[in-house]
């Protein structure tokens, strides 16, 4: 389901530029960013790279990309 919101030109204009260096729509970029703004609140002793690093984790698991941790 998509919903449309309203967003500033500002917040457009820094989307699209961030979105050509991560190579992702504007929608992609805008969701991208309310993924991590939503970790971050959820966990705020997270750094953004623990974040980053979560949610790179996550979206290897939902490829099948996943290997057994192996100690020592």
């Amino acid at each position: 389901m998509t919903t449309a919101v309203r967003i500033t030109d500002d917040l457009a204009k820094k989307a699209r530029i961030f979105s050509k260096i991560d190579k992702r729509s504007l929608t992609g970029q805008i969701e991208h960013w309310a993924n991590i703004g939503k970790c971050a609140e959820e966990n705020p002793d997270l750094t953004y790279s623990m974040i980053k690093d979560i949610l790179i984790g996550l979206a290897e698991l939902e490829q099948g990309e996943s290997s057994e941790y192996e100690f020592g």
